[in-house]
């Protein structure tokens, strides 16, 4: 029999009311008195990465020093220290710091970790700066182990923050079958929810495989709601170095799914676009092997095409996800089918944004498609939201 959901919310760090802005935002993993007593006693895991900050101090060194017994820690895509590329794979090691072994998130089935693995603590604790995007994929790794807590009876202790993009919602819910790496759970692309948000309401939705659901305790962040604009003090990987990155990071993603280059091997990642064969443009720019991009698209070839790095922040907010780019690179190049590569459905979510732009829709019509998908979202995800809208 499935063990009966159990959602602990602890309400006393809640911001009651209105949030005042000039507060500032405290974080869950800050609030130690509210769940250090939970983790006494008991073996911990920690899933995070170079972003789980308190202060000066990452989570795991505080939890050590507190005489917390931590035994494992699971780190997302780009490795526990941030450093790996995109999609590269970050096998089974040790933290040099602390000798706490790094355990693999891929010795098991489906990419999730191996039942010797889930066998060797008693509570996974998730403190990680996720961006709030539907094929950025620290929810993904998020939701996977959920699964492997519930199926194995851990429990999840969630130490939220907030979403730099957590301010609207945009984009198409996913067409479930594109389901893939960069792509889990029937949400938009850009779905405006904490990471604590999601984990309620993946438990609540029944989301998880056979609707299991997870023993799930969330730490809400303080003075934070989702007008609140989180400049984040750490880049979340690599390739998202500034906020402006990672405010155009869901509009021009979906150049990952073309031959355009979007800024990797720059110093400007996602705030680029360009092609050595696009006309007509007084930027150009040449990808380079750098740490974290070593082998980028258009590698060493001059690029042509677009800077977006100067565009204010509130133009980029207004247009949310935002086509124009990519159509004007498709037109440009002109090279019909050979311009999309099937990894396009798997970022877009559905099959329909592809024809309408091959078809010479605009950005504005494509956009009208998803407006319901919005709209029935917003409604969905109502009763998990943890910070006023």
């Amino acid at each position: 029999m499935m063990k009966k959901l159990l959602i602990f919310i602890v309400l006393a760090t809640l911001c009651i009311g209105p949030c005042v802005h000039a507060q500032r935002v405290v974080l869950g993993d800050e609030q130690t008195e509210a769940y250090l007593p939970i983790l006494k006693n008991k073996r911990i895991a920690l899933f995070s990465n170079h972003t789980g900050m308190i202060g000066e101090k990452h989570l795991l060194d505080v939890l050590i020093e507190q005489g917390m017994n931590v035994v494992a820690i699971f780190s997302p895509e780009h490795g526990f220290r941030g450093q790996a590329d995109a999609g590269e794979k970050v096998g089974s090691t040790v933290d040099a710091q602390t000798g706490v072994p790094i355990l693999s998130l891929y010795d098991g089935k489906d990419k999730r970790p191996s039942e010797a693995s889930m066998r060797k603590f008693d509570i996974l604790v998730v403190d990680i700066q996720d961006v709030g995007l539907r094929y950025y994929t620290y929810y993904i790794t998020m939701y996977r182990l959920m699964d492997a807590c519930a199926q194995y009876n851990r429990k999840v202790l969630l130490l939220d923050r907030p979403n730099p993009n957590g301010h609207y919602v945009d984009g198409p819910i996913l067409d479930m079958k594109y389901k893939s790496g960069v792509g889990a759970l029937p949400i938009p692309i850009v779905h405006g929810m904490t990471l604590g948000e999601l984990a309620l309401m993946i438990n609540g939705e029944r989301w998880l495989p056979a609707s299991r659901v997870a023993d799930l305790t969330v730490i809400p962040c303080k003075h934070y709601t989702h007008q609140t604009m989180y400049e984040l003090p750490i880049p979340p990987s690599p390739n998202l170095p500034n906020m402006k990155s990672i405010y155009l990071y869901p509009s021009t993603c979906f150049f990952e799914a073309t031959p355009v280059s979007l800024g990797r091997g720059t110093d400007k990642p996602f705030q680029v676009y360009g092609h050595p064969n696009m006309t007509g443009y007084d930027y150009s720019f040449t990808p380079r092997s750098v740490p974290g991009a070593k082998n980028p698209p258009q590698l060493n070839k001059l690029c042509h095409g677009v800077d977006l790095s100067s565009m204010s922040n509130e133009t980029i907010w207004r247009r949310g996800v935002d086509l124009t780019y990519l159509i004007d690179a498709y037109r440009n190049l002109n090279l019909g089918d050979h311009f999309f590569r099937p990894f396009f459905e798997l970022l877009v979510g559905t099959d329909y944004v592809r024809k309408m732009i091959e078809q010479g829709c605009s950005a504005d019509e494509i956009k009208q498609c998803w407006q319901e998908d919005v709209q029935r979202f917003k409604q969905q995800r109502k009763p998990y939201l943890l910070y006023e809208e």
